[in-house]
């Protein structure tokens, strides 16, 4: 098939690379021209495991342009939908792009929506958009669930396929452009997969707010909450996925989807209470860090070593990360901060210009004070600490193996 992806983002380029990969010819356009030339080059934009491969390996299937123009039929839009101040999705870049495909589209096209939108978005806001221009064209939902760090697997091995379509033919296309992968294929209304989207998110965040809820008591009562979410994982109910306690959740969809959703629900006049306490807890989960860390020590002029930056390990993205809260927290605390992340720095740079950030591990916690680990990074389960001033080590994350001769604590354990 011919496909077109609107959008060289995390979602976009993941989405366009796999659909070539499965043979498909793909035409990826953003208004990005920085990004277009590096596409083109073979070179992805964005860091993501196994996404470089397979690009290049897919280098003939693969258009890319920063100009709107359509020779296919199937267009995908995955362009962007931060936050607004209130809470709700910006959906400026999707309109755009909305309606600069039913400007030159084809008649009987199918636009597919596949950025992340609140409920009704795609039936009452982007349909009559699009039918404005008077051209025959069928639109569908096609939410994506993809974990950063792990995209390029959960797109070619996901756990069902959720698409929303209003009529066969839509529904037939994208039946048929799925075929390859082998997974549940869930047909429902645009507004239904819209919904699948976030309340699958807002679950997702509240395991991980309820997990730091109990962790921060289990920390008053001196037991080990990885012993006992273990525990707890183990009914079939439940399972131990999301049960990490630790400094909260982070990137792109968690806090955005989130917000969104208690926002447009407080539109329509429901206020949505436990996704606010899970926001409210995730908020507040950094902070209990630096307050953990002035037990131990006064913070004013000390060198406070971080190590991990990205929200998640294997990502270079640091949208929505805590290390974000806790290193402002430490600078308004007047500490001096030496950081180092094997893939985040240069995105964190952007932040915190003034921050030291160290080519490793070792350079950061030579002579400081105190170690933080927020990152579940891989070279994290090994460190040496010797170096350091005082040997002083907490962590956000629980990742290391071995804990001798230094002094230990941790934010939920």
């Amino acid at each position: 098939m011919e496909i077109c992806v609107i959008g060289a983002g995390y979602v976009g380029l993941t989405t366009a690379v796999c659909f070539a990969e499965m043979g498909n010819k793909v035409r990826i356009i953003d208004i990005d021209k920085e990004k277009i030339e590096k596409i083109k080059k073979g070179v992805p934009p964005i860091y993501e495991e196994g996404l470089e491969e397979m690009l290049k390996r897919n280098i003939g299937r693969i258009k890319a342009t920063h100009e709107y123009e359509f020779d296919e039929k199937i267009i995908f839009i995955c362009v962007g939908t931060p936050s607004l101040p209130d809470g709700k999705i910006d959906l400026k870049y999707v309109i755009n792009a909305v309606e600069e495909v039913a400007k030159k589209m084809q008649d009987d096209s199918l636009i597919v929506i596949k950025s992340t939108v609140f409920p009704g978005t795609t039936e009452k806001i982007l349909l009559p958009l699009v039918k404005k221009y008077g051209k025959k064209f069928s639109i569908a939902m096609n939410p994506e669930f993809l974990r950063e760090g792990q995209a390029i697997y959960d797109f070619m091995n996901p756990d069902r396929i959720v698409i929303g379509v209003l009529d066969e033919k839509a529904e037939k296309i994208l039946r048929e452009l799925y075929k390859p992968i082998k997974a549940p294929l869930l047909v429902m209304s645009p507004t239904e997969a819209e919904m699948v989207k976030y309340a699958s998110n807002s679950f997702l965040a509240t395991k991980i707010s309820f997990a730091n809820e109990i962790g921060n008591l289990c920390k008053i009562l001196g037991i080990d909450v990885y012993k006992v979410m273990e525990g707890v994982a183990k009914d079939h109910r439940i399972s131990p996925h999301f049960l990490n306690a630790g400094i909260g959740f982070g990137g792109s969809c968690f806090p955005k989807d989130l917000k969104a959703l208690y926002a447009g629900a407080k539109e329509l006049g429901y206020d949505m209470r436990l996704i606010k306490a899970v926001l409210d807890v995730n908020e507040e989960q950094p902070l209990r860090l630096v307050k953990l860390l002035e037990k131990h020590m006064s913070i004013e002029g000390k060198i406070i070593a971080i190590l991990g930056l990205a929200f998640k390990p294997n990502t270079d993205d640091i949208r929505e990360a805590r290390s974000i809260p806790i290193i402002k927290e430490l600078l308004r605390r007047k500490a001096i901060i030496k950081a180092y992340d094997p893939m985040a720095m240069e995105n964190m740079k952007k932040i915190f210009p003034d921050i030291i950030y160290c080519k490793s591990k070792e350079e950061a916690l030579k002579n400081a004070d105190a170690c933080l680990i927020l990152t579940e990074w891989k070279e994290f389960e090994e460190i040496d600490f010797s170096k350091m001033r005082n040997k002083l080590v907490i962590e956000g994350r629980r990742i290391l193996k071995t804990k001798e001769g230094i002094k230990y604590d941790a934010i939920c354990w």
